[in-house]
């Protein structure tokens, strides 16, 4: 039950993220700590040396005022309450004073209902002693310090509204600098990303490449000791399959062309035998003729073999201007046999292509509708100027959708019943058109036949 469901499980998940979404993921988590560990020191820091700031300069006020009320008291002049009223003292919101057991408070505030007994108690053992309290719900300082009798002392209460203010807005500004550099850092990853995986891409391209037939393509080096090994790796990998593939090429070649004289010589004998066919016995017309169809099959294969070892040898375009639309439809109606052309732009198909090779596209499209569609319905021919598109559907039951991706294969077998595409004559096509910068696709046709479509660029 449980492995099952994990499996459903895991096959619901999502995706994991790329190593570029990784990459960006990684700097900005990254830039994100090291903002908010900048921070938060930061912010105690500052906030530390704030409060000691304000700390110091109440506990200067107090001591001053303690020390001028001590000398006022001394003199006898003025009662406690006016004495308390006249202290040098700027920032305190109210004073407090202990005098013979008495509180005596400020004409501004009354009572000493704010200053905390433990703070009493250490000022009075003649100690200057500070304490945050709250007082009518703002934070303040309340700040003591001994007068000149035993057990007398003055108290003051210092707001700390303002500091507090200033310690929310420093946290907002940290915070937003923490959010800003982490997108800061996310872009960093981004770029350095793109940076780094742009050989990886490069690598990608060419890889591609190589799988579609191109082997000239090598990854340049970058004169970087950790990319270096990667890419004489892959170049000695490409030069390899390189040779391999021209040696095959040259090795079919060769054996096309030393095929050819005796299939000459055969298919010549046969020609002669053919026409003597009457004077056979009955018994051997039949092998005859079986032998016959095969050498003509036989010649067909040669031939498709010396053309795509031209192509696999690297052979070039022969560009040359051409009516692509009558030369479709002469190929088209030369092979079929029979008119199944329809040209659907006229003047606008006029292009540089390679002459001879799209005859053998042609050729090979209509016949393979022929010979494995049961027969060639149309060939259409339609273009904007810049592309011509060229169809062909046949009468058969078509491909289907999982096999049309390897009918170009050589030697592919596809279709529900028999065999379709046999050989290597839409592996030509296929490498013909790829060599245009063209593509050719399976689909279905109106009629449930197999559509041949190719995409030719007009160069």
């Amino acid at each position: 039950m449980f492995p099952a469901f994990f499996r459903h499980f895991s096959a619901g998940a999502r995706p994991a993220p790329g190593l570029r979404r990784r990459l960006e993921m990684t700097f900005g988590l990254l830039a994100l700590a090291i903002s908010v560990l900048v921070s938060v020191l930061s912010w105690v820091v500052v906030s530390g040396y704030l409060l000691a700031d304000r700390q110091d300069t109440a506990v200067s006020e107090t001591t001053l005022g303690s020390s001028v009320l001590a000398s006022a008291l001394a003199r006898g002049t003025a009662p406690v309450g006016s004495l308390l009223g006249g202290l040098p003292t700027n920032d305190a919101d109210a004073s407090v004073a202990l005098v013979s057991g008495h509180w005596y408070p400020s004409p501004s505030r009354a009572g000493a209902a704010g200053v905390p007994p433990a703070l009493v108690a250490a000022v009075t053992s003649s100690t200057v002693a500070v304490q945050r309290v709250v007082v009518d719900g703002h934070l303040s300082l309340v700040v003591g310090a001994p007068l000149q009798r035993r057990g007398d002392a003055l108290f003051e209460v210092f707001p700390l509204t303002d500091l507090e203010h200033r310690r929310t807005t420093l946290a907002w500004v940290l915070g937003a600098v923490a959010v800003s550099t982490s997108f800061a850092g996310v872009a960093l990853g981004r770029r350095a990303s793109r940076r780094a995986l742009r050989p990886l891409a490069e690598l990608t391209a060419l890889a591609g490449a190589v799988a579609g037939g191109r082997l000239d393509v090598r990854l340049r080096s970058r004169v970087d000791p950790d990319l270096d090994p990667l890419a004489r790796s892959f170049n000695r990998t490409v030069e390899q399959l390189e040779h391999r593939v021209r040696a095959d090429s040259r090795f079919a070649a060769d054996l096309s062309h030393e095929l050819r004289t005796p299939l000459t010589t055969m298919l010549n004998s046969m020609e002669v035998i053919a026409n003597r066919r009457d004077q056979l016995p009955s018994a051997v017309r039949e092998p005859v003729d079986l032998l016959a169809d095969d050498l003509r099959r036989f010649r067909a294969l040669v031939v498709d073999l010396l053309e795509i070892s031209r192509h696999d040898a690297g052979e070039e375009l022969q560009l040359e201007p051409v009516d692509v639309g009558e030369l479709v439809r002469r190929a088209a109606d030369g092979t079929a046999g029979r008119a199944v052309t329809r040209v659907k732009a006229g003047s606008g198909l006029d292009g540089h292509v390679d002459k001879r090779r799209l005859e053998r596209v042609v050729a090979n499209l209509v016949a393979n509708a022929e010979e494995h569609g049961e027969g060639c319905v149309a060939v259409t021919v339609e273009g904007d100027g810049n592309t011509a598109r060229i169809t062909v559907d046949d009468a058969g039951p078509g491909i289907p959708e999982a096999q049309r991706s390897r009918v170009f294969d050589r030697f592919a077998r596809a279709g529900g019943s028999g065999e379709r595409g046999v050989g290597l004559g839409l592996a030509i096509v296929q490498r013909h058109v790829a060599a245009h910068g063209g593509t050719v696709q399976v689909t279905a046709s109106d009629a449930g036949g197999a559509r041949l479509v190719v995409m030719l660029p007009l160069h």
